[in-house]
């Protein structure tokens, strides 16, 4: 999974707002392909080290037996300035990378032949996020 965008219209970007947390873009609040879901039940930012250890969770859990989908990406960089450092002298370097999540967003999806190997996986990985989530299942 990619850490970052490789292009940014801007070196740094501004703190995020919670303008962010009302955009309606209805695509991510449903299945693409995946069984099991884990969706957000509020709203809150995830870091990249989050999704990635939510993700490595269910890879270890299924193996190879089925898919995993994660339909968040982090976009928003987050600067921090070092310890000790005086007031001024510009904004400091990215410190991790995140993404917003809205309540009702689907974090990540699974697809997997054993439904219960699945829903294991999918426990295990929501209790790696720090927002409350649901786990829906979703059979075609």
């Amino acid at each position: 999974m990619k850490q970052y965008p490789s292009n940014l219209k801007y070196k740094k970007n501004q703190k995020p707002t919670s303008s962010l947390l009302y955009l309606s873009d209805n695509k991510t609040f449903f299945s693409v392909k995946g069984n099991f879901l884990i969706k957000s039940l509020e709203n809150g930012p995830l870091t990249y080290n989050q999704l990635e250890s939510c993700r490595k969770s269910i890879k270890r859990k299924i193996r190879r037996q089925g898919h995993i989908l994660i339909r968040l990406f982090t976009n928003i960089s987050r600067t921090k300035k070092p310890l000790a450092s005086r007031m001024g002298k510009g904004k400091g370097n990215h410190s991790y990378w995140q993404c917003q999540v809205k309540s009702g967003q689907v974090i990540c999806e699974v697809t997997c032949n054993n439904s219960i190997l699945a829903l294991l996986a999918v426990k295990e990985a929501a209790k790696k996020l720090p927002v409350k989530t649901k786990i829906t299942s979703v059979f075609y």
